[in-house]
This record gives C-alpha cells, sequence and structure tokens, in this order.
C-alpha cells in the first residue's frame, strides 16, 4: 500500500459521514413532512374528506312524491287525481361505444319521438356518465312493456314509475284548478329565496309545479315530501351490489275547495258557448260556489310538460281560453254601478229619494247631448226606486252632478272593494279602476270635465271591473256594509291521518260605514227592480225570490254590448241563507242580453236543485227568441 492512500483513508471516511447524515436529515424531512399531511388529511382535514367520499361512494336518487288530490266541497267529487305513468330514464356510461347511435335511434322509435328529442335531452351530459337521465316522462304501461321485450338491444335503458295529473273535470274547472309545469328558473330562484330550508330541499331544477289556479296557489300544500333512494357506486359510479338504502316519499295535502261541483256545471251550461262569464258566491262567508268561464281549455294537456303543438295552439289561440274572465277580464260595470250611486245617495243625504227626475230620453250638458237608452220622449217623472228600477240614465245623470260629484262617488266606490284586488286565493287577479281628476291629469295630461262625472255616474267610459268585483258589491248589500275575503279553498289534509293543515274561514275584506237603513231600503228597491223593472219577464221564478240589478255596457260596437246581471236570492232569508250571482256576457257575442237569463237558470238550478236540462224546462226558456234591440 502506498503512503497517500494511508494519508487520504480519515478524509474518505468523513465525507461518507458527511453524505449519510444529509441523507438522513432529507429522510427524517420528508417523514416528518409526509407524516405531517397524513396528520392533517386524517384529523384536521379528515372531516371535509369524509364527506367528499361518501359523495363519491355513493349516489342519491330522488322517488318523487305523489301530489295532493283536489275535491269539491263535498269531499266526494274528485278534481284532481294522479295516475300510474312511468318515466324512462338513460345511463350514457353503460351503453358501448358501438351500439351508441342505435340504441338511442331505436329508443327514440319506442317512445315515438324524433331522435333530436332525445339529444336534446342529453345534451349536457358526458358521454360516459353514469347518471341516470330523464328522456320522457307520462310513458304508458304498454310503451314499458315494449322497450323490456327490447332490453337487450337497449343497454342503459330503464324505467321507473312516476304518477303524473290526471283532471277529472275540465272546461271552466280548468281556470280554478290551473294546470303543472316544468319549474323555470326564475320560479325556482323565487322559491330558494322565499322559503326556507325544509321548503327550499322540495324544489329543484326538475320539478314539476303548479302554473295556475289553486294548483299554483297552494303548491307546497300539494307538493309532499320526495323520497330518497342512496346506493353505494364506484370511482366511475357504477353500482356496487349493495342494497340501496330508501327514505319512502310522502305524499302532498289533499285540498277542499267551496266549489261545488254540480253548481259549476250548472253555471257552465248557463253560461254556455258565450264569451263571458259566472261567478256563484255565499255571501255570508266569502265562499265561491261556482265559477265559470268561456272560452276554457284542457289543462290534461299540459300534465307531460312537452311543448307540445296542442300547447302551442292553447297558448296561441286568440280568444285567450286560459283567461279566467271572472277575476281577470275587467269591463265597464255599466248599470250595476247604479246600486253604489244610490247607497252613496242615500248615505250622504244629498238628494230626496221620493223626489221626482223627469226624463224626457236626454240630458244636455256644454255642448253635447246625453242620450238615456229609451231614447225620447224618454221615462218620464222617476223616483229612486222607479229611477233603479227602470236603469234610467238620466236619473243617475242628475244625481251624479248636482248631488254627488266625482270625489263622492269615487270614495264610494272603492268604499265596495272597486280599483282594488279582491284577494282572492287564485294567483291572478285584476284591480280594475276607479277614475278621479287626479288620475286622469296624470294619465293623460288632461282635466276631469263635467262630462266624465256623467259617464262615471252610469258605470261608464274609465270605471273597469272584474266580475267578481260585481259579485262582492252585491254581497256587501245582503251583508248590510261588509265583504268577505272571497276564497276557494276550504281545508287542506294530510291523506295519511286526515289531520286538517289549513282551513280558511271567514275574513273581513271591507267595511262600509253606511247605516242600516240605507241597505234596508237598498233591498227593498233591488227586489223591486226585478219584479217591476226591464227585465220582469227573464227574472220569473216561482221557486225563489231575486232580488238584482242588470247593466248594458257601451264598448263602441254597432248592436253589440256587454250583458250583466248582478243579484242575490232569497230576498227575505238571512245572509247566511243567499246566494249571489253575477253573469256577464261579452259584446264579443251576438246580442242576445243573455246575463238575466242566465243567472236565472243557476237560481232556479241551486233553489229547485235542477239540472240545466231541467230549469230552462220549468222556466220555459228551451226556446227563447233573441230580444231585439238593447235592454238596460
Amino acid at each position: 500500500m502506498r503512503k497517500n492512500d494511508f494519508i487520504n483513508a480519515p478524509e474518505i471516511s468523513e465525507t461518507k459521514n458527511t453524505k449519510i447524515t444529509v441523507i438522513g436529515i432529507i429522510i427524517f424531512l420528508v417523514l416528518t413532512v409526509y407524516l405531517f399531511k397524513l396528520f392533517s388529511m386524517q384529523v384536521v382535514q379528515g372531516q371535509n374528506y369524509r364527506t367528499q367520499s361518501k359523495k363519491i361512494s355513493s349516489t342519491v336518487k330522488e322517488i318523487p312524491a305523489q301530489r295532493g288530490e283536489i275535491y269539491d266541497r263535498n269531499s266526494d267529487q274528485a278534481l284532481a287525481v294522479n295516475i300510474d305513468s312511468f318515466a324512462v330514464d338513460i345511463t350514457l356510461g353503460e351503453i358501448p361505444d358501438e351500439k351508441y347511435n342505435t340504441v338511442l335511434s331505436r329508443l327514440a322509435s319506442q317512445l315515438d319521438v324524433n331522435r333530436s328529442y332525445i339529444d336534446n335531452k342529453i345534451k349536457d351530459v358526458s358521454r360516459y356518465s353514469f347518471r341516470a337521465v330523464e328522456v320522457k316522462s307520462n310513458v304508458s304501461f304498454q310503451t314499458i312493456t315494449m322497450i323490456a321485450e327490447n332490453l337487450v338491444d337497449l343497454p342503459g335503458v330503464s324505467w321507473r314509475a312516476k304518477p303524473v295529473r290526471s283532471y277529472l273535470v275540465t272546461g271552466s274547472f280548468c281556470h280554478i284548478l290551473g294546470y303543472l309545469g316544468k319549474i323555470t328558473k326564475d320560479q325556482l330562484n323565487v322559491r330558494y329565496n322565499m322559503h326556507d330550508n325544509d321548503s327550499k330541499r322540495i324544489y329543484n331544477e326538475n320539478s314539476i309545479i303548479g302554473q295556475s289556479g289553486i294548483e299554483s296557489k297552494y303548491d307546497e300544500i300539494l307538493q309532499g315530501e320526495p323520497g330518497r333512494e342512496s346506493r353505494t357506486v364506484d370511482a366511475k359510479g357504477r353500482f356496487v351490489s349493495t342494497a340501496p338504502v330508501v327514505i319512502p316519499p310522502k305524499m302532498g295535502n289533499n285540498l277542499v275547495l267551496t266549489i261545488d261541483r254540480s253548481i259549476q256545471e250548472l253555471a257552465e251550461k248557463a253560461l254556455g258557448e258565450r264569451y263571458g262569464s259566472a261567478v256563484v258566491l255565499k255571501p255570508s262567508t266569502g265562499e265561491i260556489l261556482a265559477m265559470a268561464s268561456y272560452p276554457s281549455y284542457d289543462a290534461n294537456v299540459f300534465t307531460s310538460g312537452e311543448n307540445t303543438s296542442e300547447t302551442r295552439r292553447i297558448l296561441n289561440d286568440p280568444r285567450k281560453p286560459m283567461l279566467n274572465r271572472a277575476v281577470e277580464g275587467t269591463y265597464p260595470p255599466a248599470s250595476t254601478f247604479k246600486v253604489i250611486m244610490s247607497a252613496a245617495m242615500l248615505q250622504e243625504n244629498s238628494f230626496d229619494p221620493l223626489k221626482k227626475v223627469d226624463c224626457n230620453g236626454f240630458i244636455e250638458y256644454g255642448n253635447r247631448v246625453f242620450k238615456c237608452h229609451i231614447g225620447i220622449p224618454g221615462h218620464g217623472k222617476l223616483d229612486l226606486k222607479n229611477g233603479l228600477a227602470q236603469s234610467c240614465n238620466v236619473y243617475f245623470w242628475t244625481i251624479g252632478r248636482e248631488a254627488l260629484g266625482i270625489e263622492r262617488i269615487s270614495k264610494y266606490a272603492r268604499m265596495f272593494g272597486y280599483g282594488q284586488e279582491t284577494e282572492i286565493d287564485l294567483p291572478s287577479q285584476a284591480r280594475g279602476l276607479v277614475p278621479t281628476p287626479q288620475w286622469k291629469e296624470r294619465t293623460f295630461h288632461e282635466k276631469w270635465l263635467g262630462g266624465d262625472t256623467l259617464n262615471a255616474s252610469i258605470g261608464q267610459s274609465y270605471t273597469l271591473v272584474t266580475p267578481l268585483h260585481v259579485a262582492n258589491m252585491m254581497a256587501m248589500v245582503v251583508n248590510k256594509g261588509v265583504i268577505y275575503k272571497p276564497h276557494i279553498l276550504k281545508i287542506a289534509y294530510d291523506p295519511a291521518t286526515k289531520e286538517i293543515t289549513k282551513e280558511l274561514k271567514p275574513e273581513v275584506l271591507h267595511k262600509a260605514d253606511i247605516d242600516a237603513p240605507v241597505w234596508e231600503e237598498l233591498q227593498t228597491d233591488l227586489r223591486y227592480t226585478v219584479t217591476n223593472g226591464s227585465a220582469q219577464w227573464p227574472l220569473r221564478n216561482k221557486v225563489v225570490q231575486i232580488a238584482g240589478k242588470t247593466g248594458t255596457a257601451e264598448v263602441g260596437l254597432n248592436n253589440r254590448w256587454h250583458s250583466w246581471f248582478v243579484a242575490y236570492a232569497p230576498f227575505d232569508a238571512p245572509p247566511e241563507d243567499a246566494v249571489v250571482v253575477c253573469v256577464s256576457v261579452e259584446a264579443t257575442n251576438e246580442w242576445e242580453w243573455w246575463a238575466p237569463y242566465a243567472s236565472n237558470i243557476i237560481f232556479q238550478g241551486i233553489f229547485a236543485k235542477q239540472t240545466y236540462e231541467e230549469a230552462i224546462e220549468t222556466l220555459g226558456f228551451s226556446a227563447i227568441k233573441k230580444p231585439v234591440g238593447r235592454q238596460e
């Protein structure tokens, strides 16, 4: 061995020790970092990772809840129920690549839809996703049977039970019940912002909700609580063979309405195929017994939730069949407004009701001539009772101009609820309009004129009301100063326990500061209007005594007017036994002055317990000849 080898040996040994120390330190640091990371993942962030692992290792499928059913006031007439149906799903990740297009085309054929229909349903889904996507709902059992028979050629296709709404009544019932449709983004946002967490969880982007009528107003009560099916999946989302955990759905509450199915059908037939509406209510409670509107539609068309040619036809129909004319249509109240004029005159004591006004068929004001509906030579001399019975315009023009004035006319109109929402439990309703000089100045930048007051005095020109407003007006007369909030829901109850979860009781909507003698005289005069007024023949009735007021509104059409009649019966009964009926027939129809006839048919059917056919036979209306010329 050479001398230099002995000299360098300690240096080499020292170098090796240094390297070993460095490597040891590195290993120690790596292990320390690893252990720290492991501690952080398992202890510090353990809960987050455990939550994520659960999401990754399990999938939850919602089980739809059955919607609550809807019944008429007697609870023995189902109006809306659920029927068994199926939804077809597809899981794209389960379809082999070489069969992908074939499977989609075959499924489209089985479902009787275009291939583009399915492509649109899955356009936002990953090709290899193992999440089931609904491609069609409301699928019949026969179609499911065909799919099952060809399932070997349809990998990735599955189905499940999904009940759908069925309306056992259509026509004007649909304006009351409404219809269902898929929730929109805006509707989902509104519900998310308005409700608490328990309410939020029943709505998602696939929810089917009420889009109008009672279905919309009480959607949360009807919805029920969806169930859950939880299953374990692997990293690719495929099911692992373990039993699913199932939380069953809870059916929504059933609703019992104030609507009487027999009276609803009676009102619908009495109105007939005429543009207009009929309202029947109990004045002592505000309960709606019937609400018919024509034209109407079939809500079953919308149950599929699809945009079909039939749904588009209904939505685009220029006749507006989805418009509930009883609460959304606005019209001049015409001579029915004279009831309010009479109440205002009597309460203000501004004109002697026994003093006679001479009607010669017209009245001059400024440079205009206002003609009474009867024309020259006019009605002659009339006091309040006969002025109301003959619906004399000259009489009420005189009252409006000389005794009341527009400010008091407007005040009393609002006292009766005009120009305000009726607050009925429907999602859409019109407020109507009570004009004032301030309103005209603001709207048209024009001053209020004396002629405007004359028009307002007979319910013409700017004044607008819905038929429900007019029915409420007569309810106030019956109740001697009180209008109860009109409503369609009677009770809601749990179908499993029968426990009542919601009940609507009478609630005062408007109260008029009018003395009792005024109401008594009004009631007497309204009975006289029927027995001695212009509508004596169409309102003859041997079963019940009727008190009410006709109206004929000008709309600028030759030989066409809106026909009104609003009344109550029995005349001499307490409010709790009375029924108010209001019928409005639009000028769009061929003129036949039908409102008083339809109203009498409804009263006859209710109090004689007759069908429409029996009522018109009893009243002698089965072969009515249409009246010629305008009536009041």
